[in-house]
């Protein structure tokens, strides 16, 4: 018996009918091993994601390790220079401390230049030279050497710890009284505020023309900049972030307080703005559509008096009288100026009392004072010569005229 063979539609058919069914077996099968084989980790999207052996918490990253030499033994493979200008009156200083500074770089392998007829300084890494970060370091210190910083103080930058930064303030106000002024609020009296931000930043901070050289930590040298450029441009008084400082540092003594907010304990300063009184202005004139009188001018001027019609000898004769008369009040003035300082000053005049009859007025007084303490010592000589018999007699002579009148009557 002969089948006929399928049609083109009729195998299509079955192919998408044997596709659903191998799609179900497998997600049966995948479901099956899911319940069987244990979670596996769940890859990262990098390749390089990997624990690092520097990804330790003990490990201070922001230490910065003092340079072993043994680190760079071949050197450098390039010669790297730096060249900074300085001011003229820094000449004579520079002249005087420049065998201390070359010095100082010599032992890190770095040689230095002053030039004098162009007014630079010049530094250059050399064979000798194993830190690649030291000419950075180098080019800092003639930096600061052009600010005025002194040498000894300078220095101090070649050191690992230590940084530096030159804060621009010139271009930050442009009224030039107002600059000097928001500048002094920096320094403060007998440089008071600047020492009080020197201890609790721990940085140097000097204060030379248009810039501020500051040298220190990272941390100290980010609060100097932001404490100096609030200043320049009013924003907070220095002596408000030198509270802010003081409370921080007291708050960094609590453990407790480590890892928390420290904004509810610091104080909110608000800008007030004091309204200055407006003083009183020019009159306002009542409006009126038509131009004021034209004035009239020198030639009007002369015309009224009759000088235009004068001859130039008769004007310069007169110019002179006037000039001359001038010249006479003046003298005459300053005459009177210098003689005032030789007029003694009037002295005080004693009032003169006629003593003739001050005297006569005493001699009164003390008649009627001592009249009066006559008296009074007569009335007090009276009251002690007073005899007790006189009034006990009198006493009994009436009690005996008492009795007889009993007696009398019935």
């Amino acid at each position: 018996m002969l089948f006929a063979p399928p049609s083109k539609q009729l195998l299509s058919v079955y192919t998408v009918i044997l596709g659903f069914c191998l799609a179900e077996m497998e997600d049966i099968e995948q479901q099956n091993n899911f319940e069987e084989v244990p979670k596996q980790k769940t890859k990262h999207k990098g390749k390089h994601d990997k624990d690092k052996p520097w990804d330790d918490p003990s490990i201070d990253h922001w230490k910065v390790e003092k340079f072993d030499p043994s680190w760079n033994d071949s050197g450098m493979l390039d010669v790297s220079s730096f060249s900074t200008i300085f001011p003229q009156y820094r000449e004579k200083y520079l002249q005087d401390v420049w065998p201390t500074v070359k010095a100082a770089l010599r032992e890190h392998g770095i040689s230095c230049e002053l030039n004098l007829v162009e007014g630079t300084m010049t530094v250059t890494t050399t064979r000798k030279t194993r830190d690649p970060y030291i000419i950075v370091k180098a080019r800092d210190l003639i930096k600061l050497l052009s600010r005025s910083v002194p040498a000894p103080q300078a220095i101090k930058i070649l050191e690992d710890e230590m940084q530096c930064d030159i804060i621009k303030i010139g271009n930050l106000v442009r009224n030039k009284a107002r600059f000097v002024k928001r500048r002094q609020h920096l320094l403060g009296p007998n440089n008071s505020t600047l020492k009080a931000l020197e201890i609790l930043t721990g940085c140097y901070i000097l204060v030379q023309g248009n810039t501020v050289a500051a040298m220190g930590t990272f941390k100290g040298l980010k609060q100097v900049r932001k404490i100096v450029e609030d200043c320049i441009q009013n924003k907070m008084h220095p002596i408000y972030h030198i509270k802010i400082l003081m409370m921080k540092r007291e708050l960094a003594k609590d453990p407790n307080l480590a890892n928390e907010n420290w904004d509810r304990f610091l104080p909110q300063f608000k800008k007030k703005n004091v309204q200055k009184k407006k003083g009183k202005g020019k009159e306002k004139k009542p409006y009126t559509p038509f131009p004021p009188p034209q004035q009239p001018s020198k030639i009007d001027q002369q015309l009224e008096t009759g000088e235009y019609f004068l001859s130039e000898q008769k004007k310069s004769a007169k110019q002179w009288r006037e000039k001359e008369e001038k010249q006479a009040q003046k003298s005459v003035e300053n005459k009177r100026k210098r003689e005032a300082a030789y007029i003694p000053p009037e002295e005080p005049v004693m009032q003169s009392h006629d003593r003739s009859t001050d005297v006569k007025g005493d001699i009164n007084a003390m008649a009627q004072s001592l009249k009066q303490k006559s008296k009074e010592l007569g009335k007090q000589k009276a009251a002690k010569n007073v005899d007790p018999q006189a009034y006990i007699a009198v006493a009994e002579a009436s009690s005996k005229k008492k009795i007889k009148r009993l007696k009398s009557d019935p």
